[in-house]
């Protein structure tokens, strides 16, 4: 005879049960109705990758363009939000951290070439570090990860070749490695979304 303490133990995980069931039906459902919108989407980032890739000089102005502005609105609420308290301790810091940011935001809208060129230095160094970092963690963990470290080998010698051939070529690659490089990243991404949309056509709503 099954005692009262278990039944009230196998309550709950059915209930639990019960509502991750429902939470994913209404996932599901969602992915269903909307599935056109993801492929749009999906369809429309293709495009601007494809843009990106064949009008890297564009792409890499837009980027440019567009930390920009980032910094630029950054710094203008940092601005006002340190103005406002400024008794809080740290408060010239602060006040210094935002007129960098304004400066720096206004500089690459005014000269997006010239910010493009130490964006393309900044890149080349996270890709020359990216790439250094995965060589030795693949190396140190081949054993564990069996063939799955080879991989990893490959991606980081690529990330070096990459970084090389951007350094090589500077002044001229500052120019279109950022929109080429973009432009990749957003083709790789949107695959993820337009496969996503189609399963999500197939699946039955519940």
């Amino acid at each position: 005879m099954d005692s009262p303490q278990r039944h009230s133990k196998a309550h709950p995980m059915s209930t639990n049960s019960a509502a991750g069931d429902q939470s994913k039906s209404t996932v599901t459902n969602a992915l269903h109705a909307h599935w056109r919108l993801f492929l749009t989407e999906g369809i429309i980032l293709w495009i601007l990758g494809v843009l990106a890739i064949v009008l890297p000089a564009v792409a890499t102005i837009a980027v440019a363009v567009l930390i920009g502005w980032l910094l630029l609105m950054s710094g203008v609420v940092g601005l006002i939000a340190t103005l406002r308290m400024r008794g809080a301790p740290g408060f010239a810091w602060s006040l210094i951290s935002a007129v960098l940011g304004i400066v720096a935001g206004i500089v690459l809208l005014r000269w997006p070439l010239s910010g493009a060129f130490s964006l393309t230095l900044i890149l080349t160094l996270f890709l020359a570090i990216e790439g250094l970092v995965s060589i030795l963690f693949a190396l140190d963990h081949k054993r564990e990860f069996s063939g799955r470290w080879g991989m990893m080998l490959i991606s980081g010698i690529v990330d070096l070749l990459l970084a090389g051939l951007i350094f090589a070529g500077l002044p001229g690659t500052a120019a279109w490695a950022l929109g080429l490089l973009v432009g990749i990243n957003l083709l790789f991404g949107v695959t993820e979304i337009i496969a996503m949309a189609l399963h999500a056509r197939n699946i039955a709503p519940s």
